[in-house]
């Protein structure tokens, strides 16, 4: 019984990390993909009009920690004048932006 128990238990968490990941997903889908693209290259006219990076690319990973990740989808990014550079992703738990950092870094290749 105490086995059945474990691997219910273990399953279901399983299945919540998956639906976690796909909603990670759908968020970038729906948010993100316009400028950065759905591959994280920000190869898209305004992604290339904002001069983004290359979310693949592990150099430009190193550059920023998760918790600047965390901040800026939570946040939002402004330039040095102020401007709002992106918004931040409105409605988001932070269950769900820990999800979304965890979806940018892998993007990495």
């Amino acid at each position: 019984m105490k086995r059945i128990l474990v691997t219910a238990v273990a399953l279901s968490f399983g299945t919540a990390l998956a639906g976690h990941a796909a909603d990670a997903k759908t968020i970038w889908e729906d948010q993100c993909a316009k400028c950065h693209g759905a591959d994280g290259k920000g190869q898209t006219a305004m992604g290339k009009k904002l001069k983004l990076k290359d979310y693949t690319d592990a150099a430009v990973q190193a550059e920023f920690t998760d918790e600047q990740a965390f901040k800026a989808i939570k946040e939002g990014i402004k330039d040095a004048k102020g401007a709002t550079r992106m918004k931040a992703i409105e409605g988001l738990s932070d269950d769900d932006i820990n999800a979304m950092v965890k979806y940018v870094r892998g993007l990495k290749k």
